[in-house]
């Protein structure tokens, strides 16, 4: 169907759009500007009912006000610059280069929400059977399915069906593992760095239990679709009454990826054991994160997020090839995320069948001179659209 290409007009505009969003900063938290301009958009497009949510997310309608319901689900937020000087390309300059559009979010991910926003845009004059909700998150960042839990949980907007716009190289995802994030405290017993043998070091404590977490991550469990669990230590930081003193305290951050059959209970006793082992005294918990959205919403969870596979023979797996067979003449690859994503609540815990698909390589994700082909967004805005028909059908 030509309606469910974009013209050449609508390239340029998406163009222009994404590079409006590219060059206006939305760290967590911090996503206003990034809102506002999509909000702009969104009704300028015809959107029904766009509006920002109690917790900075902003939600945007095509279609009925009945029958089933797809979710377009991406992120507004961004990491941080990093080193300035790892750029050969301003962060925020949206720069184009032969056809690649440079600048931080390109990739991660607000290619893939300008995508999903003008291919959506697309539907505006379909008799859909059914509505397509757009939803562009706050906070995935740091706490992955926060932005989506309030949607569900205190907006009461529950899809039938979930389409994750992160970068996937236009193939299809459907699934992840989990995460879970760890820090662990041990102690020791203050003295005079002049006569540290009067003391108990916390570091030195730390050494050996951050040497035993090495030794375990080599006996994780393994999944023949999502791969082996990992476990790696991303954090070091000792307390003491100066810098003249033998440290008390030491916490040790750990990051876990858990695969199929791992969960919170499985790790944390795995840490408790080689805790033991070592004979040493620390303290394991799960972390938790606090923070404010710019809307004044204030959040507290625990950082630990299950993992999550939607079956290959699902339908909605199924519709989302075909709508890339149509579209891109070819069939994609049907594989998993190595990072986390909203999927962890909208699949993980909501139990509602979530698929990502999005522009963008995985392995540009997080990285200094991120990118993202201009032709894959436009290419991406067509598949968004044909899976809306696949699933809710036409009048």
């Amino acid at each position: 169907m030509s309606v469910l290409r974009l013209s050449v007009q609508d390239q340029t505009d998406l163009t222009a759009f994404l590079r409006d969003l590219v060059q206006t900063p939305g760290p967590s938290t911090q996503e206003q500007a990034v809102a506002e301009r999509i909000v702009a958009e969104m009704t300028r497009l015809g959107f029904r009912d766009v509006r920002v949510d109690r917790i900075g997310n902003v939600v945007g309608w095509i279609g009925p006000g009945h029958g089933p319901l797809l979710m377009l689900n991406g992120h507004m937020d961004t990491v941080g610059v990093g080193d300035p000087q790892t750029w050969s390309r301003a962060p925020y300059g949206a720069e184009i280069a032969d056809g690649v559009l440079y600048g931080l979010g390109a990739c991660d991910m607000k290619g893939g929400l300008a995508a999903m926003i003008y291919g959506v845009s697309l539907l505006r004059d379909v008799a859909l059977k059914g509505g397509v909700v757009i939803v562009c998150v706050v906070q995935e960042e740091p706490c992955e399915g926060l932005g989506s839990r309030v949607l569900i949980e205190e907006e009461g907007i529950r899809p039938d069906w979930v389409v994750l716009g992160e970068p996937t190289d236009l193939d299809i995802s459907r699934g992840q593992r989990g995460r879970l994030e760890m820090r662990v405290t041990t102690r020791g017993r203050a003295a005079h760095s002049a006569f540290p043998d009067m003391g108990e070091n916390a570091v030195y404590t730390a050494a050996r239990l951050a040497f035993g977490l090495e030794l375990l991550a080599g006996q994780l469990g393994n999944d023949d679709f999502l791969g082996p669990g990992t476990l790696a230590v991303t954090g070091i930081s000792s307390s003491a009454g100066s810098r003249n003193a033998v440290p008390d305290r030491c916490e040790i951050v750990v990051d876990r990826r858990l695969t199929l059959g791992e969960n919170e209970t499985k790790v944390l006793a795995e840490v408790q054991r080689v805790i033991a082992r070592e004979g040493i005294q620390a303290d394991v918990e799960v972390a938790e994160y606090y923070a404010t959205s710019y809307t004044g919403y204030a959040s507290h969870t625990r950082l630990s997020y299950p993992v999550w596979v939607t079956a290959e023979d699902h339908p909605l797996v199924s519709a989302a090839v075909h709508a890339v067979r149509v579209q891109l003449k070819r069939r994609p690859q049907v594989t998993y995320w190595p990072f986390s994503t909203e999927g962890t609540y909208t699949a993980g815990v909501a139990g509602i069948p979530t698929v990502g698909f999005g522009p963008g390589d995985p392995c540009c994700v997080h990285t200094a001179d991120e990118h993202v082909r201009l032709s894959d967004v436009h290419a991406a805005a067509g598949v968004y659209a044909q899976l809306a028909v696949e699933l809710l059908g036409t009048g």
